[in-house]
């Protein structure tokens, strides 16, 4: 078809179950695995990959100078992920080559955690043109007095493998405590050598894993090392899968909606969609439904809400904004709104709620006055009047008194929990700080990927 003559219009519910279920995503990591593992029978290899649920499953390198603590996260990423440890001695176990054994992890079903390998740009070049290929490298760093101090006091437990410390991690057990033995290689002259040894391949291994790699401080306590970890683990590179923004700004009256909406859409180009403003502009006209909804805008009282949803999804279902995308902001205002507006194809891919206490929106609102003459809108505390005139001319909306506002939060507290437990992925940003700092917040947010959910999997050896 030519898009020229007519637009090609794909329905929005086949996009929104493309999105949710990530099927593009999906096809571009079954190709890459065809490609890399080149099988004999691509149809049973795809079957089989989406029976076992192997796609994305955790493939990491934790690489590290040593007692930079590479066993101690690698253990809990296995145990929180569920995914196999694969450390040099179990690659050595029965002195093969480390490459090829290596190979043999490349295809668990559990995914795997490599611990300290590869050790070389060489190795790692090897192990990609087999197809082992991490989608995450951890690079723990710190500095050299730092981990020969570590190193000095490094204590093994031969029954369990654990890692001790007689100055920051002693076992809590006696028994434990008369088994432990000194690791080898800990003193000064042997952890220098293995320091200048991993140096001079730390290059190499950066600028080949640079595109997935993450650089961590190990100079901190073990619980922020390994949430900064767990974090980089679980987030997901950038996708070039087609994605068109959809975004709700949900929050109290005052809580700078409209400004954040303003800035991006100026920014991404997308459409601005305010609930008001657009039955605003539907009262203006001389049409059936406006003459309906202009007495409650005039009274103050709320627009029934099955028109309110047959306006907006009206507006909603414009070229433009199924092309472009949205940011919606107004509604819905209670669960059922929400749930109508979802069963009518305009599901949210990004939900923000912008949180503050009701005396900052009583500040925000109660003080806020407008100049007749030039429309523009002063406030006592941030930002008076310039002059005396401008000053005794001022007015205060109705609208903003402190009884209606007060009402108005009262029904958003009332529905706020429905529609958090609806919206469970929201991101929630303080509201109660500099809007460039919030949009920075909300950027961020919209221009990467949301986090890679934890499957029950990966989760399934975490509550032990």
């Amino acid at each position: 078809m030519d898009a020229t003559a007519k637009p090609l219009r794909i329905p929005p519910e086949m996009r929104i179950y493309a999105e949710q279920h990530g099927l593009f995503d999906l096809m571009q990591a079954m190709v890459k695995r065809l490609l890399v593992d080149k099988p004999e029978d691509p149809i049973d290899y795809l079957i089989d990959l989406l029976k076992n649920n192997s796609i994305e499953v955790p493939r990491i390198f934790v690489l590290g100078p040593p007692a930079s603590g590479k066993r101690t996260v690698v253990k809990q990423l296995c145990k929180h992920l569920g995914a196999t440890r694969i450390s040099m001695e179990s690659l050595l176990m029965e002195e093969s080559d480390l490459v090829k054994e290596a190979l043999e992890y490349k295809t668990n079903e559990q995914g795997w955690v490599f611990e300290g390998f590869p050790k070389t740009r060489e190795q790692a070049f090897q192990l990609q043109a087999a197809g082992v290929a991490p989608e995450h490298v951890v690079l723990l760093d710190a500095p050299d007095t730092v981990l020969i101090e570590r190193n000095l006091g490094k204590r093994i437990d031969p029954v369990t493998g654990d890692v001790y410390h007689t100055s920051f991690n002693w076992p809590s057990s006696d028994h434990v405590e008369k088994r432990l033995v000194e690791a080898s290689g800990i003193w000064e002259s042997e952890t220098v050598a293995r320091l200048l040894e991993y140096q001079r391949h730390r290059k190499g291994l950066e600028s080949t894993y640079s595109t997935v790699s993450r650089v961590i401080n190990a100079d901190q306590p073990s619980i922020d090392v390994f949430s900064q970890v767990l974090t980089f683990v679980l987030s997901r590179h950038r996708s070039v899968a087609p994605h068109t923004p959809r975004i709700l700004l949900h929050g109290p009256p005052a809580s700078g909606k409209s400004l954040q909406a303003a800035l991006i859409a100026q920014k991404y180009n997308i459409v601005n969609i305010c609930c008001g403003q657009v039955l605003k502009a539907v009262a203006a006209d001389e049409t059936s439904q406006g003459e309906l909804i202009k007495p409650c805008l005039e009274t103050g009282q709320q627009v029934p809400d099955s028109v309110v949803l047959k306006i907006l999804t009206e507006s909603l279902s414009r070229l433009d904004c199924t092309t472009r995308g949205w940011v919606l902001h107004g509604c819905p205002r209670n669960l059922e709104q929400a749930e109508k507006l979802n069963s009518a194809g305009f599901t949210p891919n990004r939900v923000f709620f912008l949180d503050m206490p009701d005396e900052v929106a009583v500040e925000r609102v109660t003080f806020r006055m407008t100049d007749p003459v030039t429309g523009q809108r002063y406030h006592s505390l941030y930002k008076a009047a310039p002059s005396q005139q401008i000053q005794e001319r001022l007015q205060m909306n109705p609208r903003d008194s402190a009884e209606r506002l007060q009402r108005r939060l009262d029904r958003y507290r009332t529905n706020l929990p429905e529609l958090q437990e609806l919206y469970s992925d929201a991101v929630y940003v303080n509201a109660d700080q500099d809007p460039h700092a919030i949009f920075e917040l909300l950027e961020s947010h919209i221009v990467n990927r949301l986090p890679r959910p934890i499957s029950h999997r990966w989760t399934a050896s975490s509550s032990d």
